[in-house]
């Protein structure tokens, strides 16, 4: 998703998207179709930010894949192509996936060694599910 400087250290939706395109998407996502103005408004609650930038930004987003456009009369709408928790869910992953394939046991050793800090029922489920694959499912 996002380009230039490596999301790893980030956390949050900023793994993902820049600030100002973090911000855009909660706003988005809590308040779909939603016009460029709209969004600048939400914004400007915490900072002034220019309608062109808002606009940029927004259309960035939409040329990624990440928005869809619709009109309503002359006025563009915008709307997230998928929910937050499915877009969390997605993104994690692709990027677990990622970690397994290109640092196989070393990233596997490293998320059991985090499970000390998980409740009980995440560790449950991986229960389950290594259960499962121990049976073929």
């Amino acid at each position: 998703m996002r380009t230039g400087k490596s999301g790893y250290h980030q956390r949050g939706l900023e793994r993902f998207f820049g600030p100002l395109e973090a911000k855009i998407m909660e706003i988005l996502w809590a308040h779909p179709h939603q016009s460029i103005k709209d969004v600048q408004i939400r914004l400007e609650k915490e900072k002034d930010l220019n309608y062109n930038t808002v606009m940029t930004v927004m259309n960035r987003l939409l040329e990624k894949g990440i928005l869809t456009k619709t009109m309503a009369g002359r006025t563009s709408m915008y709307s997230p192509v998928q929910s937050k928790a499915h877009f969390l869910e997605s993104q994690s992953k692709e990027i677990s996936h990622s970690l397994v394939e290109d640092f196989g046991p070393l990233v596997v050793n490293h998320m059991l060694d985090a499970l000390d800090e998980a409740d009980p029922q995440l560790l449950a489920k991986l229960e389950q599910k290594i259960k499962e694959l121990k049976e073929g499912k």
